[in-house]
């Protein structure tokens, strides 16, 4: 049964009809204690059927462990997007609803490398010389937290010490505790910097080099 109705279909396969190199989703899950994994894994499928230039790889987070630390991934669902290279770029859980946009977007960056940030920002980007762990908290009705996940998402195309993870609040509520989610977007930078909202790029990039 198709996730996606024929009119997104349609748009879709004429948005990701100019992708310039191949792009990998790498789908983790496991068939138990993971209800949705298999939405996660159905949803990377179908959108890699919109275009040659996508394919799509599974593997057990338990059973697959090599994969598991090699791409570190920590939860499950997650979608690995990988260009020609790995740029960090990690959702966890299913990026549906308005996060679809994000998933979406940060395909046709990993296919591209190009970050499309202002240069000021890249030269600020380039003096980073330790690892930057960007976690942006959203849920799937929040129409401001796409802006957010992308935004770190372009950082981390910028930076190979930069990872992004966009994380679905509600399908981590262990997390959603630790780190007091109450309203979205909310990022945590190495965790020492935490912030709420969608900030402008030169905003969120301040609260980056805080770390």
């Amino acid at each position: 049964m198709s996730i996606l109705d024929d009119k997104v279909r349609t748009s879709l396969k004429k948005d990701l009809a100019n992708l310039k190199t191949n792009v990998k989703l790498i789908v983790f899950s496991q068939e138990i204690e993971c209800p949705s994994c298999k939405d996660a894994s159905s949803l990377a499928e179908e959108v890699a059927t919109l275009s040659d230039k996508i394919s799509v790889e599974k593997y057990d987070f338990v059973l697959n462990k090599a994969q598991t630390e090699h791409y570190k991934i920590d939860k499950i669902p997650a979608i690995a997007v990988v260009g020609a290279k790995d740029f960090g770029i990690r959702f966890y859980g299913v990026p549906g609803g308005f996060e679809f946009s994000s998933f979406i977007d940060a395909i046709k960056l990993v296919s591209s490398g190009d970050s499309d940030l202002a240069q000021k920002t890249k030269e600020e980007l380039a003096k980073i010389t330790k690892s930057v762990l960007i976690k942006v908290f959203v849920t799937l009705t929040c129409p401001y937290c796409p802006a957010a996940s992308k935004l770190a998402n372009r950082f981390a195309i910028e930076n190979d010490l930069v990872i992004s993870e966009t994380i679905v609040a509600t399908e981590f509520p262990h997390l959603s505790n630790k780190y007091n989610v109450f309203s979205v977007p909310k990022a945590v930078i190495n965790e020492t910097v935490e912030f709420e909202g969608a900030l402008p790029e030169e905003k969120f990039l301040e609260q980056i080099l805080k770390t």
